[in-house]
């Protein structure tokens, strides 16, 4: 078998590109290890904490045991379905700010500053406010994917905007519009009541035409000849075979993926290549280093009130929300409940927020727990640019072998203070007028945790990943030795082979990363098809008294 363009990978980028490949004409396979996205529990939006815990969607990664965090091993879900990660996840929509993409130009990403990307943006969205304000004119129309709102018909979700507006926070209508600093609403890749993954926006639509194939199979390593990728070996029914690509290979199997794929392929660092008897096909030190992610706390509230969902958190309740959204497609599971949010900045003399909200009206763990409190809700919050930078390296030069990850979690003094900064500033939220009739105590860290060394007591048993791996292929300048890819995704030193997904981000962006990893896929095709979008002329709000003022 063989395609013009063959891609690893039907995760956020991969259906991108095979949308927009195909569209234009060209023969695209697409190679996907993971089975079908049908059933309830990755389409019903309120269902999202299952699909993440099970090995029928999830590669089922860990990280190695983490050093500053008293050696845990955290947990770090891919998705290994069609749609990747975009099936599995929260289902947040956040474009990133524009000084993140102003900082990827200026690191020698050029031709991706926000000016550049803006366009992909909104080339790919179809944008529904659901009549609560925003930016129409920085949004998309009639894209592929589409961007809703949850109702906010929960009490709490008012009171947590209007408690960022007491404190003395900017409040805004649209934070994937002009300005992304203060709270509001929430946005998420659901339509009509369905989580609105890759696949369902992307990838399906693709499938209809006749120069688009999907095959199930695991990629083993790229096919390198004199120089140039020329297919993919993978294995499928017992069998190894290859996938011959007569333009290109691309990449797009995550970012713990795609540095294994190219390591086993002889592409990264010759010095651990050569550990592991792989032959160096191009030796780049930066496969699989520059590996960041974004952490955070639930500080969880008891409340005073039975407003929260923890009255729908029992069988009943449960059976109820869910045969509401089989019948209906609405109720409480048309919604992943993450429907307000904040972006604030830590300190005066930062230009723009580096601090995220996602707040939820019940106090739950990611693994579906329910703080024994009952009644409660919580905020997720977490710094967005920790200097911490881990690797993923290989374990074996055994394809089937689960690649070494190490994100060197909390190993810079910054890390810490950062942390102690959100939970302060939280406590500080939830302390305004506008909670007072919903807040009876804090669950989490609780009130008698204070002093630096108390709270980081807590910090290090406590802090999750909000899993958003990415930089393990860093996209730069040609002559950085460091730079895996160039800015048009090419990889540095093989001819006919690109890499397109969140491994190319050169550092991480604000928020959730399916938005960037989407957008970088759209933008990738149009560098294959040697296009590209007019930049766009807006220009981004940045707090006009950032160097004095934190609020």
């Amino acid at each position: 078998m063989n395609a013009d363009y063959v891609i690893v990978g039907a995760g956020s980028a991969g259906c991108a590109m095979a949308y927009r490949l195909s569209e234009a004409g060209k023969s695209v396979l697409v190679i996907e290890h993971g089975g079908t996205d049908a059933g309830p529990l990755i389409q019903m939006p309120g269902a999202l904490s299952y699909p993440m815990n099970m090995p029928m969607y999830d590669w089922g990664y860990s990280t190695q045991p983490e050093p500053h965090l008293g050696g845990r091993s955290l947990v770090t879900p891919r998705g290994k379905v069609v749609g990747g990660s975009s099936s599995i996840n929260g289902m947040v929509y956040v474009r990133g700010h524009a000084g993140d993409y102003r900082h990827w130009a200026e690191s020698g990403a050029q031709g991706w500053d926000y000016a550049d990307v803006l366009p992909y943006f909104k080339r790919m969205e179809t944008w529904h406010d659901g009549g609560q304000g925003g930016d129409p004119d920085w949004r998309g129309s009639d894209g592929p994917l589409h961007i809703s709102r949850g109702p906010r018909d929960n009490p709490l979700h008012a009171a947590f905007v209007e408690a960022g507006r007491q404190a003395g926070y900017e409040v805004t209508g649209d934070y994937n519009g002009q300005q992304q600093e203060g709270f509001g609403p929430m946005e998420m890749t659901v339509h009509k009541g369905r989580r609105w993954s890759a696949a369902n926006a992307y990838l399906k639509p693709a499938l209809k035409r006749p120069n688009c194939t999907l095959i199930r199979g695991f990629a083993r390593r790229v096919v390198i000849e004199d120089g140039r990728a020329t297919g993919v070996e993978i294995e499928r029914g017992g069998k190894v075979e290859v996938i011959g690509a007569g333009a290109e290979v691309i990449l797009a199997a995550s970012s713990l993926n795609s540095p294994k794929l190219l390591m086993l392929s002889g592409i990264g660092p010759a010095a651990h290549l050569a550990e592991h008897g792989i032959e160096v096909v191009a030796d780049r030190p930066g496969v699989g280093q520059n590996l960041q992610d974004h952490l955070e706390l639930y500080l969880q509230m008891a409340a005073s009130q039975p407003v929260t969902l923890f009255k729908y958190w029992n069988l009943l309740g449960k059976a109820w929300v869910g045969a509401q959204w089989l019948f209906t497609r609405t109720g409480l599971g048309a919604s992943n409940q993450f429907e307000s949010a904040a972006f604030i900045r830590s300190k005066p003399g930062v230009d723009y927020p580096d601090i995220q909200y996602h707040f939820l009206p019940l106090a739950v763990r990611y693994d579906g727990k329910v703080a024994a409190e009952g009644h409660g809700f919580q905020a997720h919050v977490g710094p967005m640019r920790s200097q911490s930078r881990g690797a993923v390296t290989l374990a074996s030069a055994d394809p089937n072998a689960a690649p070494n990850i190490l994100f060197n979690y909390m190993s810079q003094e910054e890390d810490w203070a950062d942390f102690r900064t959100c939970i302060r500033l939280t406590r500080e939220i939830f302390g305004q007028e506008a909670f007072a009739p919903f807040v009876k105590h804090e669950i989490q860290p609780g009130a008698a945790l204070q002093s630096d060394d108390e709270l980081n007591g807590f910090i290090r048993e406590h802090v999750e990943s909000a899993y958003h791996p990415c930089g393990t292929c860093k996209m730069g300048a040609a002559d950085d030795p460091m730079s895996v890819v160039d800015p048009e995704c090419r990889v540095i030193g093989v001819d006919g082979l690109r890499v397109a997904d969140s491994s190319i981000f050169p550092r991480i962006t604000n928020g959730n990363l399916n938005g960037p990893s989407i957008m970088t896929g759209e933008k990738a095709s149009d560098h294959i098809l040697g296009r590209h979008l007019p930049a766009s002329n807006a220009e981004p709000w940045f707090h006009p008294n950032w160097q004095t003022e934190q609020r």
